[in-house]
């Protein structure tokens, strides 16, 4: 199939499991289309099993496979999702909780990364280096995914704009810290061996490249929004942005994803502002919400059918039920290590702890890293491990994070 079939393809069974959830299941949008595709693949794999000679359960595996989901979002449509969500994070918002989200997106990925590598290690026996790639590329949250919710749970707005602003720069870091230790476990698929030098060169290229080539387009696409006043032309001027600022910095060896938050931090807050009129506004705003949910839906269908690309047995399944149990103890200590950091230094909710636990959701990102990774024995397990926690993490923390948020988040946040 080629590309504009594929695309047929995806958007014609978005569009008809978002129905059946519409009808019949009444969960919100993503999770819904999540759950339907997750049965439907499991229904496809029940004929294979009851009548193999048809063969279905193959052609659609070879069918996902021709869909390359790794490729797919990493160097499509992860730009647009990250520009997307950080167009609507104020840039006044996120400096009074700078401290709490540089912490936890950096900080925290490290101890994330640890801890999840060395649990990991101990239960399945693979080199420690080996899990600790699975550590960095486990650790993110998924921006999509904690946006998403984030809509529904009515949180305090000190604590909402923690939770999205680590989430949007969580998935650029996360980023850097896998390359880099992809790098060490697996020096021969990256062509020479990656020493600590090299890995701190890496980090500062990718990351703050990234961060100072978004900060700088963004304010190239500005002073040319301040001199224009037609709404259709800022809009394609914003999709150019998104999409040619992340495959810039994807060619010049920096951080696609850093750069496409900056950006869209940049022009969700002073583009919007000052760069222009309040149709444009509107229309960018219109525009933007309904890329976001288009591709988000496009995305939960491909989570769901990657299910088909899984290999599961008793080891992985053991494997991939210890891996959901450590993400969590990991994310609770990525977050409440930064938190009793800055305790002496400002006061926190009582719920800021449970919730941001709880509520950093797993996404795409982990399951396109994984489908990345070079092949190697412990391949298999990781993806298996991976797609368990991520599919965890969407459908059983996605649909109880807001009752959470609700239960224990009510208290006002003092800043």
């Amino acid at each position: 199939m080629d590309i504009l079939e594929i695309a047929a393809l995806l958007i014609v069974l978005a569009g008809a499991f978002g129905c059946i959830n519409y009808f019949y299941l009444h969960l919100p949008h993503t999770i819904g289309i999540l759950i339907v595709a997750l049965v439907a693949s499991f229904a496809v794999l029940g004929v294979d099993f009851l009548l193999p000679t048809l063969g279905v359960a193959e052609r659609v595996r070879r069918l996902v496979d021709d869909l390359n989901f790794s490729q797919t979002l990493l160097q499509g449509m992860l730009g647009l999702l990250l520009f997307a969500g950080a167009l609507h994070v104020k840039l006044g918002d996120l400096r009074a909780q700078a401290r709490a989200v540089g912490l936890i997106a950096t900080l925290g990925i490290g101890l994330s990364t640890l801890v999840m590598g060395v649990g990991f290690s101990w239960v399945t026996g693979i080199p420690l280096m080996v899990a600790l790639v699975f550590g960095a590329l486990i650790s993110p949250t998924d921006p999509v995914a904690v946006l998403g919710v984030l809509r529904q749970a009515n949180l305090p707005k000190s604590l909402e704009t923690k939770i999205a602003g680590e989430s949007l720069f969580n998935d650029g870091v996360g980023y850097v810290v896998f390359l880099l230790l992809v790098g060490l476990a697996f020096p021969s698929a990256k062509g020479h061996d990656a020493g600590l030098g090299e890995a701190l060169r890496l980090f500062l290229q990718e990351a703050v490249g990234g961060a100072v080539l978004g900060g700088f387009l963004g304010w190239l696409t500005f002073q040319l929004m301040k001199r224009i006043d037609d709404y259709a032309l800022e809009v394609l001027l914003s999709l150019g942005l998104a999409f040619g600022g992340y495959e810039l910095a994807v060619s010049l060896g920096m951080s696609g994803p850093i750069a496409a938050v900056v950006a869209g931090l940049f022009i969700g807050d002073v583009g919007m502002t000052y760069g222009m009129s309040e149709e444009t506004r509107k229309y960018v705003d219109a525009f933007w919400k309904l890329i976001d949910e288009i591709l988000n839906a496009v995305l939960f269908l491909l989570i769901g059918f990657e299910v088909l690309a899984v290999a599961f047995d008793r080891a992985t399944l053991i494997a991939g039920t210890a891996a959901i149990g450590l993400s969590l103890l990991a994310r609770f200590v990525a977050v409440s290590i930064p938190i009793l950091i800055l305790k002496p230094f400002r006061r926190f909710s009582r719920g800021v702890i449970p919730i941001m636990t709880w509520g950093g959701l797993k996404g795409g990102i982990s399951v396109a890293l994984a489908l990345s990774l070079p092949e190697s024995d412990a391949k298999p397990l990781i993806l298996t491990a991976t797609y368990m926690v991520v599919v965890f993490s969407i459908i059983v923390q996605g649909l109880t994070v807001a009752p959470l948020a609700t239960r224990v988040g009510r208290e006002p946040e003092l800043l």
